[in-house]
């Protein structure tokens, strides 16, 4: 991940947040959400928890839906996360259907596919007739289409959380409003604004877009007031807002899945720590090398975000930890992460099995760790060496003590840098896992 992109980044209303309940159990151990006391106020008279269920007047679980297994469950989108959904969620009985434009894409390969743009509305009726409920693997789904949606069939997650992840300035407002920090920021209109924003946060800052962008796209460090003008002119021609960020120093990268179900239920997986190589996700390390502390308040942190903006389903926390121990939102993600996917052999319930159980209104999973665990990457350029390494006796991991569990996506054509699978490493401890990843030569750089 780039410097920039390790700054970046839904419409929650402040409204309802003020009204969500004040207190919450994130399901790690009794780790306890503190919505604040506005929040507090507000609540007192419409709502209260009981074991971790959050009850506003009973109105959201009465309105939600429990589907169970035999149903057939609808995505918007096809790729490595649909299939990996489905593969989970096939395992407990349900059936799947994706939409996505791309012939034999990896979920139509275990799933029923209907081949469309995402912004094709008639395809976009099909998936509603044929589904039970239906979720997203991506954020970047036509809000419109996901709007249309609710009109006609299930959709537990809404369109108002894509709305806000979506944006960045809508997203950083969203996470403010749920207490919880961002790096400063502002937003900039001309490059006059952008000069006043440099001389409020100092050099190094960076410039992005509100929307689009990924693995560092749509982003500027600015290291010299000598290169705002270019900065600005490059970025304005998305035709978006802009927004500047103070660069935050930071001695790790932390992720959290926290899942909700409609009820309010509320689970968090053990936090991950991230390394990233050309601004791509390498490695997911658990437990994080972190005090323990820490691993703790980013789980609070990431479950208060999840109360805070009505989650439903999976949302992804990434944070920055700096070195006096601060941790600051990063970005968000309504849906399964990559550096979630630790979880399919190293937890008792994998991040996908929950995403199905929450959008289903089933009772959410033991998210508890079984076994330390390395994730790596398995790009483009990996896939003829990790191939090559299935087809013989592995001494190393033998010798080390760990087992690596191969995931490949079914992907046609294996680019340089594209996500092509990963593999979990499940090892004793986690130093393991990497000599294991060091030795294969496989990740080499």
């Amino acid at each position: 991940m780039s410097e920039a992109e390790k700054q970046g980044g839904g419409l929650v209303s402040l409204t309802s947040w003020l009204k969500s309940d004040p207190m919450g159990t994130c399901g790690v151990d009794g780790c306890e959400i503190e919505v604040g006391e506005a929040a507090e106020s507000a609540a007192k008279s419409e709502s209260s928890r009981v074991d971790g269920i959050d009850h506003k007047g009973q109105a959201a679980a009465k309105s939600a839906k429990v589907i169970l297994p035999g149903s057939t469950i609808g995505i918007l989108g096809g790729g490595q996360l649909g299939r990996m959904m489905a593969n989970a969620g096939s395992a407990m009985g349900y059936r799947f259907i994706a939409l996505d434009p791309t012939p034999d894409a990896p979920c139509g390969q275990v799933a029923e596919q209907i081949i469309a743009n995402y912004d094709d509305r008639d395809a976009a009726h099909e998936l509603a007739k044929r589904a039970d409920v239906i979720t997203y693997e991506f954020e970047n789904v036509d809000a419109g289409v996901a709007a249309m949606l609710m009109e006609e069939s299930y959709v537990p997650q809404g369109s108002e959380l894509l709305y806000t992840t979506q944006h960045r300035l809508r997203e950083k407002r969203a996470i403010e409003a749920a207490g919880v920090k961002v790096a400063p920021y502002c937003e900039v209109g001309n490059v006059d604004e952008l000069r006043a924003g440099v001389a409020q946060f100092g050099l190094p800052c960076v410039l992005k877009t509100a929307t689009g962008g990924y693995d560092g796209k749509g982003q500027w460090v600015i290291r010299d007031e000598a290169e705002i003008d270019e900065a600005f002119e490059t970025l304005n021609r998305a035709g978006t807002e802009l927004v500047l960020e103070q660069f935050i120093r930071f001695e790790k990268e932390l992720s959290v899945i926290a899942a909700r179900s409609p009820q309010g239920e509320i689970r968090t997986f053990p936090a991950a720590e991230n390394i990233h190589i050309d601004n791509i996700l390498h490695l997911s390390i658990v437990p994080a090398r972190v005090d323990e502390t820490v691993q703790r308040e980013a789980e609070r942190l990431a479950a208060r975000i999840a109360e805070g903006l009505g989650a439903v389903g999976l949302i992804a926390v990434e944070l920055f930890l700096t070195a006096d121990g601060e941790l600051f939102v990063n970005e968000l993600a309504p849906r399964p992460h990559n550096s979630g996917h630790y979880t399919m052999e190293a937890c008792r319930t994998s991040q996908f099995e929950q995403h199905v159980r929450a959008v289903c209104g089933l009772p959410l999973g033991d998210t508890a760790l079984l076994t330390p665990v390395v994730m790596v990457n398995v790009l483009g350029e990996h896939v003829e060496p990790l191939l090559e390494r299935m087809a013989v006796i592995d001494e190393a991991a033998d010798r080390l003590g760990v087992a690596p569990k191969v995931h490949l996506y079914g992907k046609h054509e294996a680019k340089h840098k594209r996500k092509m699978g990963h593999v979990n490493v499940l090892a004793a401890q986690v130093d393991d896992a990497l000599a294991w990843i060091t030795e294969t030569n496989i990740w080499r750089a």
